[in-house]
C-alpha cells in the first residue's frame, strides 16, 4: 500500500494495492500485520456503513472522551472527506484537511483520534464504509459546526443542496469546542 501524509500531523491518505483484470479487482483493505509494519498500530472494534444522497452532510463529528479513529473508504459513489484537528496541543488546531473518496479511486483516509470527521455525498446512493477503535458512545458524541468561518472548510457545494441532520445543523463552533488535549 502507498501512504501519503496530509497537511495536518496524524490523518493518511491511504492507497491499497489493487490487482484487477477482465473479471474485476481485488484489494485488501485491512491487514493488521501491513499496516503495523507502516507505523499504524491500529486495534478496531466496529464497522459501521452508511448510503447517503447527493448532498447529504454528515458531520462534523468527534468523541470526547472516548475519541475514535477511523479507517474510512468508499464502495460505491463518492463522497468529500473531511477533518480538523481538535488537539489544542498541535501547532495545526483548529485547520482541516480534505479529499475526495470513491468506489472508483479506491482510497482511504486514516482519521486519527483527536480529530472532527464528516463527509458531502457528491453521488447519490454512496456506501461509505469504515473501521473504528472505539464503539459509538451517544452520551459523548458531538458536532462541530460545518461552516464554522473560524475554520473555514472549502466544501465543493456548488451547484449541490446541502442537506444535514438535525443535530449536525446544531454544531457548536471551534471556539465553543471541547477539544482534546
Amino acid at each position: 500500500m502507498n501512504i501519503i501524509e496530509c497537511n495536518i500531523a496524524g490523518p493518511l491518505i491511504i492507497e491499497p494495492k489493487v490487482f484487477g483484470d477482465e473479471r474485476g479487482f481485488f484489494m485488501e483493505t485491512w491487514n493488521v500485520g501491513d499496516f503495523a509494519q507502516a507505523g499504524l498500530n491500529i486495534s478496531f472494534c466496529q464497522d459501521n456503513h452508511s448510503r447517503s444522497q447527493k448532498g447529504v452532510l454528515r458531520g462534523m463529528h468527534f468523541q470526547n472522551p472516548c475519541p475514535q479513529g477511523k479507517l474510512v473508504r468508499v464502495v460505491r459513489g463518492a463522497v468529500f472527506d473531511v477533518v480538523v484537528d481538535l488537539r489544542r496541543s498541535s501547532p495545526t488546531f483548529g485547520q482541516w484537511t480534505g479529499i475526495t473518496l470513491s468506489a472508483e479511486n479506491k482510497r482511504m483516509f486514516w482519521v486519527p483520534e483527536g480529530f472532527a470527521h464528516g463527509f458531502l455525498t457528491l453521488e447519490d446512493d454512496t456506501d461509505v464504509l469504515y473501521k473504528c477503535t472505539a464503539p459509538y458512545a451517544p452520551q459523548y458524541e458531538a458536532s462541530l459546526a460545518w461552516n464554522d468561518p473560524m475554520v473555514g472548510i472549502e466544501w465543493p457545494v456548488d451547484g449541490i443542496v446541502v442537506k444535514l441532520s438535525a443535530k449536525d445543523a446544531d454544531g457548536v463552533r471551534l471556539a465553543d469546542v471541547k477539544a482534546f488535549a
